[in-house]
Order: C-alpha cells, then sequence, then structure tokens
C-alpha cells in the first residue's frame, strides 16, 4: 500500500482537528477554500437513475429476495406453516457452516443477538474477555457491562483487530477458569479490519480453557469465510441486513451444543430472547410470539440465492470485489484504517482522509452531488475515515460505480487525488482476473 512508512494511526485524535474544515478560516486551507467556492455555485439536483447504496449495511436487495417478500401477509399458526419454517431453521445452518448447533432467528437488529447469546449463557458477575478496536466491539463491551457482567476489555488501536498474544497470557493465567465466555467481533465494521476467529480458537485450546467462544458476525457471514464448527465457535450472532441481503429486522443467531447446555445454569434475565420459549415452540416449526413472516420469506430466497451461488465462490468474490478497492485506495495514494494487509476486510473498507480534510464532508458531496451513500467514521474515527461497503449483492459495476462516486466526491472537496486513478485501477483489476467464456478472451 501507498505511504505505509506514513501510515495515519486512525486511533489517535491529536493528528486531527476535531472542528470541522468548514468552520476554520477559507485562508487556513486551499482545499477550505475550493469547497466554499463550490458551495455558493448553483447546484442542479437530478432524481433520474438509482441512488447508489455504498454503506457497510444494509446492503442491496436482490430483485428475487423483494418478490419472495411481496406476497399477502399470512397465518403465523397455519397448520402447514411449519413445512416452511422447519426446512427453513435447518438449512441456515449450513451458512453457519455448523452440523449440530442450532439456529435462532429473532425479530430484531443484531444487537438482540448479542444480547441473546449473553442472557442465555451467564449469570450476574461473570467475567468475560474481549477486545475493544472499533465501535461495535466496544456497544458488545458496554452491553455485557449493562448486564452486571465483569469485563477485561483490552483497548486495541483502531485499525488493528483481537490481540491472539495478549488473549492466550489473560487465558492460560486464568488459572481458575473465572472467565466464563471471549467475545471477537470477526469484522469490525467502524475500522474495516477482520480478526482471526480461528486463532482464537486455538488460543483457547492451547490454554486449555473451557471458555465459550462468542463471536459477533454481523458483518461477516454469508460473506466471508466463516465456519462454526471447525472453529469451535459456540454463539455467532448476525443480522438480516448484510450478507442475507434483507431489510433490517432478524437477529439470526446458530448457536452449539455447549453454549446450548449453559442456559441450564445462566441466571441473567431473559424473556424476548430466551432460549428455551425458542425451542419449545421451534420444535414444533412455530415461534413464541408473532414472528416477521415476510422476512423469513425472503430469508428462504436468501439462503436459496447464496446456496445457488456456492458459499466458497461468494467469499471468493467478495475477496475479488474488495481487493479492487483495495487497488483504488492506493492508487489514490489513501490509506485504510486497518493497519496491516492481515486485517483488511473484505466486506468494508474504511478510507482515511488527509489530515486538513473532513470526511464527513466528502460523505455529504457524495451523497447530495451524486446521489451516493458512503458509509461514515463513527466514534473515535468520525470525520477521519469514509467507508465503502462491499459486501451481499454485488458486482464489479456496482463497486466500481461507489469508486467513481466517491473519486468526485473528493475532488469536489479538493483532495489531492487524480482523477480517474482509483476507478482506473479497479478496473484494470477486475479485468485481469475476469472469469471470461473462452470465444471472449484476448488473443
Amino acid at each position: 500500500m501507498a505511504n505505509q512508512s506514513h501510515h495515519l494511526d486512525c486511533d489517535s485524535a491529536a493528528k486531527f482537528s476535531s472542528v470541522s474544515t468548514l468552520d476554520l478560516e477559507p485562508s487556513h486551507s486551499p482545499a477550505i477554500s475550493h469547497l466554499i467556492d463550490r458551495e455558493e455555485r448553483p447546484v442542479s439536483k437530478v432524481n433520474a437513475g438509482f441512488r447508489g447504496l455504498a454503506v457497510p449495511g444494509p446492503t442491496n436487495m436482490p430483485f428475487a429476495i423483494r418478490q419472495a417478500m411481496d406476497v399477502a401477509l399470512e397465518d403465523h399458526r397455519a397448520p402447514d406453516f411449519p413445512e416452511f419454517t422447519l426446512p427453513l431453521l435447518a438449512d441456515l445452518k449450513r451458512i453457519f457452516k455448523s452440523a449440530t448447533g442450532r439456529v435462532f432467528v429473532f425479530p430484531s437488529s443484531g444487537t438482540g443477538g448479542w444480547e441473546s447469546s449473553i442472557a442465555n449463557t451467564l449469570s450476574p458477575g461473570d467475567k468475560v474477555l474481549a477486545a475493544v478496536f472499533g465501535q461495535f466491539s466496544h456497544l458488545w463491551v458496554d452491553l455485557c457491562r449493562r448486564f452486571g457482567l465483569e469485563v477485561d476489555a483490552v483497548e486495541v488501536p483502531w485499525g488493528e483487530g483481537v490481540p491472539l498474544d495478549i488473549f492466550e497470557q489473560k487465558l492460560r493465567a486464568d488459572n481458575s477458569k473465572h472467565i466464563k465466555a471471549v467475545l471477537v467481533c470477526h469484522n469490525e465494521t467502524a475500522t474495516g479490519v477482520t480478526s482471526d476467529v480461528a486463532g482464537v480458537r486455538r488460543v483457547l485450546d492451547a490454554a486449555k480453557h473451557p471458555a465459550l467462544l462468542m463471536v459477533d458476525g454481523v458483518s461477516s457471514i454469508g460473506c466471508i469465510d466463516f465456519r462454526m464448527e471447525e472453529w469451535g465457535v459456540d454463539l455467532a450472532v448476525c443480522g438480516s441486513q448484510k450478507g442475507f441481503m434483507l431489510p433490517t429486522g432478524l437477529a439470526i443467531v446458530c448457536v452449539s451444543e455447549k453454549a446450548l447446555a449453559a442456559r441450564k445454569t445462566a441466571k441473567l434475565p431473559r424473556c424476548f430472547f430466551d432460549f428455551d420459549d425458542m425451542i419449545r415452540a421451534n420444535n414444533d416449526g412455530y415461534f413464541p410470539y408473532t414472528p416477521a413472516a415476510t422476512l423469513l420469506r425472503g430469508l428462504r430466497a436468501s439462503i436459496d440465492m447464496l446456496e445457488a451461488e456456492g458459499l466458497d465462490q461468494v467469499f471468493a468474490r467478495h475477496h475479488r470485489l474488495a481487493t479492487g478497492v483495495r487497488k483504488a485506495v492506493e492508487a489514490w495514494g489513501l490509506q485504510l484504517c486497518a493497519r496491516h494487509p492481515k486485517w483488511h476486510s473484505d466486506t468494508v473498507s474504511a478510507i482515511v482522509v488527509p489530515e486538513g480534510f473532513d470526511a464527513n464532508t466528502v460523505i455529504k458531496t457524495a451523497y447530495h452531488a451524486y446521489n451516493l451513500s458512503l458509509g461514515s467514521g463513527l466514534s473515535k474515527v468520525a470525520g477521519k475515515v469514509f467507508r465503502i461497503g462491499h459486501l451481499g449483492s454485488l458486482n464489479e459495476l456496482m463497486v466500481i460505480a461507489a469508486i467513481g462516486g466517491a473519486e468526485m466526491a473528493m475532488l469536489d472537496c479538493g483532495l489531492p487525488i487524480k482523477a480517474g486513478a482509483g476507478v482506473g485501477a479497479a478496473v484494470e483489476h477486475y479485468s485481469q482476473t475476469a472469469t471470461r467464456p473462452a470465444a471472449t478472451k484476448a488473443a
């Protein structure tokens, strides 16, 4: 990656002004003067075409899934409803690559999946080990603390992932086995960082530690390689609006036999997210309360689409598309928040703007001038990064449109990039790596 020797510290607020560039005098920056000049020009709002959605969730919804949900509302207690739900719940396990686990589908966002995993397996005062390296790993820790758990939260620079060496030290030192669960954010959406879940399992096994392994896979499952059974994951949480390409509204949780057994001694309060209530109703193909049946119909279509493509092909497609985005970032002379290639996410890239620029201005310009939604920086990286989501139902043309829109917005905001550099780098990568019929290949 370009400029590696000057890699920006996404975790350091000192390297950026906390004041928006628009609050400063124009004479302080040529880029600011450029922005003010642009704002004085009349803007023509064009409503033709589609609005580009390049945020890391919700993702683009395929027509087949929209069509599957375009049905009359149905009786969720009908005698034949289990003919639909029982195969659906069984087939979901294949997306997690789980043979022996059990899947629960709650009408909720991913946060509800977090809560269900904690409430059904732990007791007040239990100790959990986690790493905080982005907004969503932070929020999971916050949830645990609100439930009265003792959290050993390892603070990691934003731009890195789970520190396996520190986890191993803490697990080996826990001779009394006070740590009851290890929490891992597989793909930290705020920073575009993917952590090594299999490595965490190796650390647990090396330390001979019995703690449950809980994984937030909200922006990874259904997009990048995830192997629940092989990696010894006990609880995996995801949502409907990312890899499953659905509207927001479903928390999908896969639970190992070990984690299911833990519910028998868990003392944290639970009601809406109670596994026992779900088990009793799901065994007969029903739910303990009104399910989001329309979303379940879309989920059926989503599973069918993922399996028709093949999970390994889905993962390869995401990697190839993500590599094109990374090529564009390099061609722009910019940097990712992810500090090393081993942390690079194949579902979202958090792109750092140079000093003196406000990423929020780039995001607003892309939205208002080019009908493109980019992801904003959250918490510590607010104003420092903008994010391009490249997950779900996506192909080369859609990613190039996102790169092109981001490039135009950055040029409008005066960032020192060359027109066409990012788009050209992505086009070259996609062209060179495309799979074509033999008749269309260049001689």
